[in-house]
C-alpha cells in the first residue's frame, strides 16, 4: 500500500497546530479527518476508523488524549496511536511509554513532543503502519 491509502485521524484543539499537522501529512501524502475537540473524535471514531490517529493530550480536559486513546483501543485495537503533546515543556510532567505499566494505562503506540519535525512524525507514522 502506499501513503495515499491511509487515513489519519488529527484530533487537537489548537487550531495553528492542526492546521500545520494536517498540511505536513497531505505534504506526505496521508489523507486526513480532523477534530477539534475529543467530543469531535469520539463522534468520528465511533462512525469511521481511521489507520492511525494522532491525538492531542490537553484538549477539554487535561487527559483527553488518554480517554481517546482507550476508546480507540476499545473499538479498534489495531489502530496504531500517537499522543502528541506539550505538556512537559508546559507543566514540567512528562511521560513516556518505556514501562509496561505506562504502557497499560496510556494505550498509545508513541508518544512524542510537539514540535516533532515533519520529516520525523512521517518516519513515526511509516514504522507504526509498516510502510
Amino acid at each position: 500500500m502506499k501513503k495515499s491509502d491511509y487515513t489519519i485521524l488529527v484530533a487537537d484543539d489548537d487550531p495553528d497546530y492542526l492546521f500545520q499537522t494536517v498540511f505536513n501529512l497531505g505534504k506526505a501524502g496521508y489523507k486526513t479527518i480532523t477534530a477539534e475537540s475529543q467530543a469531535e473524535a469520539e463522534s468520528i471514531i465511533t462512525k469511521f476508523k481511521p489507520d492511525l490517529a494522532i491525538f492531542d493530550l490537553m484538549m477539554e480536559t487535561d487527559d483527553s488524549g488518554f480517554i481517546l486513546c482507550y476508546k480507540i483501543k476499545k473499538l479498534y485495537p489495531d489502530v496504531p496511536v500517537i499522543l502528541a503533546t506539550a505538556v512537559s515543556r508546559e507543566t514540567g510532567m512528562s511521560f513516556s511509554l518505556d514501562s509496561g505499566m505506562e504502557k497499560s494505562w496510556i494505550r498509545a503506540d508513541r508518544y512524542l513532543e510537539k514540535g516533532i519535525r515533519a520529516e520525523q512524525l512521517d518516519q513515526e507514522i511509516m514504522k507504526l503502519l509498516k510502510i
